[in-house]
């Protein structure tokens, strides 16, 4: 595509030569190629100035960046905000794919991993393909990406959509960080249907406060249905949690659709008579005049609130009633959610969950009180860089949910794994519990939760969940909480093993 018919969109100050053909685009320099657009983007750790010798070096056509660079080789391109220009060009040059796809998006603290999946599968069991674009991996008819972000760069989204409508799909369902509508990254986007699910502390180390948490995901329901597309748009929110009532004064340009656990609540998608077992949940779902038995293998309340959203995301895509409870039923468990390890026989239960906020950590803590284990025995850290704030309230949370509670590390990054401890104890002291020990060493606690455990316990590995990383420092260490679960499992059958023999010698003379 040649430069010039990038002109009319474009808000920024042109140097150089308009007569240009961009074959790619790119904020990688190790990635540009001949007539290639670079960005150069600047982030926590880097600026992306330092690279457009080697993005020029490597055929770029146009740079794109700030401020301007004298004697520059190639036409410049200096924009006052690059991410938001980034999004508008890669539209542009990707020829708008999300115009031609049912888009919806996710958003909220917690719960946009399942929903995505939970989507996914009532998409498949209509045999309607649908993408998906998440924490996990960014995924459509077979084929996977890794995801280095929940929601990447404005590049990459429209990058990875024009391949999706390429392959003939025709829905997606994009889990929609606040850090991304902050960040341009899903600027311009023309969403068809947006989710709400929850606000709950996190991330308060980059909005500061819950007012400017709340404020970034209001974006995506104002920005909601405020383009041309006569398409109906819809709005899919939370009636039980305050801040989705207060989004639902915000939508200007979409209807409202409300879900529920409460009974007379007049919302559109009721969940009512829940019952959470060891190996799922039930419910009656409630939906224009319509009842009908949904049995999830997700366990939880926070999980009926899932199944309510992603039922509503269907049914405002068309999909027919019976289709979606079908769907519904079938979806599998997301990765790292509540996702028990095998535990070869043993008579107690390891459960891995990504629960890393305090909202979370609770909703699965309450889930297993469920269960009625003997106890519930927890290990889980807070990472590093991050929100300090919520560190105590998990503490607390942790201590008063559990029979035992080993902290150890998470993700500590470039702070001291010892001082995140020091925080996580504050709260800890506040609930006067001394049910706890530290272990700073991530495998370490993994050992002694797992050779603590007996008959009818259940031991939680919150945090993590998916990830098969540590981030300490600035480098990725391969662990896994699945992995070194198991690694322990074998190793205290073994012992038992090796005890259940001995005795057994003992009493044959």
């Amino acid at each position: 595509m040649n430069l010039k018919k990038f002109l009319p969109v474009l808000d920024g100050m042109l140097f150089g030569k308009e007569d240009v053909d961009i074959l790619g685009v790119s904020y990688n320099s190790k990635e540009v190629k001949s007539g290639f657009a670079f960005f150069a983007l600047s982030g926590q750790n880097t600026n992306g100035s330092k690279y457009i010798n080697d993005a020029v070096s490597n055929g770029a056509a146009v740079i794109i960046r700030t401020e301007k660079q004298e004697n520059c080789p190639v036409t410049q391109i200096i924009v006052k905000d690059i991410l938001k220009f980034m999004a508008v060009f890669c539209a542009r040059f990707y020829d708008y794919p999300d115009r031609k796809l049912n888009v919806i998006g996710i958003t909220g603290t917690n719960g946009k991993t399942t929903i995505s999946y939970m989507i996914e599968s009532i998409f498949n069991y209509s045999n309607i393909d649908c993408a998906v674009m998440g924490t996990i991996n960014y995924r459509y008819k077979g084929n996977i990406i890794k995801a280095p972000n929940t929601t990447p760069q404005s590049l990459d989204i429209y990058k990875f959509m024009r391949s999706v409508v390429d392959s003939g799909v025709k829905n997606i369902a994009m889990e929609v960080s606040s850090h991304a509508l902050s960040l341009y990254r899903v600027y311009g986007i023309d969403f068809d249907i947006a989710i709400f699910t929850n606000l709950t502390q996190d991330h308060l180390d980059f909005h500061k406060n819950m007012d400017e948490y709340f404020n970034a995901k209001s974006v995506l329901f104002k920005n909601l249905g405020n383009n041309d597309d006569k398409n109906k748009k819809y709005a899919i929110l939370n009636f039980d949690d305050k801040y989705g009532k207060k989004l639902a004064k915000l939508v200007a340009n979409a209807q409202v659709k409300f879900y529920s656990t409460v009974k007379n609540t007049n919302s559109d998608f009721t969940a009512l008579n829940i019952s959470i077992e060891n190996n799922g949940t039930s419910f009656d779902l409630i939906f224009d005049g319509l009842k009908e038995k949904v049995n999830i293998k997700h366990i939880g309340l926070h999980n009926v609130y899932n199944a309510l959203a992603s039922f509503g995301a269907a049914i405002c895509s068309g999909i027919s009633f019976k289709a979606v409870i079908e769907g519904i039923n079938n979806s599998a468990q997301a990765p790292g959610r509540l996702e028990r390890v095998d535990i070869g026989g043993l008579e107690f239960d390891v459960v891995v969950d990504y629960a890393h906020t305090s909202d979370a950590l609770e909703n699965v803590l309450s889930a297993i009180k469920k269960l009625k284990p003997k106890r519930i025995i927890t290990v889980f850290g807070c990472g590093g860089d991050r929100d300090r704030t919520k560190r105590p309230i998990m503490g607390k949370i942790a201590v008063e949910m559990s029979d035992f509670v080993f902290v150890t590390s998470d993700n500590p990054r470039t702070e001291n794994p010892n001082e995140i401890v020091l925080d996580i104890e504050v709260g800890i002291k506040k609930s006067y519990k001394d049910n706890y020990k530290v272990v700073v060493a991530r495998q370490e606690a993994i050992k002694e939760a797992v050779f603590m455990a007996g008959k009818g316990d259940i031991v939680l590995l919150a945090g993590k969940g998916h990830e098969v990383y540590q981030i300490v420092g600035t480098q990725k260490i391969h662990f896994s909480d699945v992995e070194m679960a198991k690694k322990y499992i074998v190793l205290k059958k073994q012992k038992e093993n090796v005890q259940s023999e001995s005795v057994q010698k003992e009493f044959s003379f």
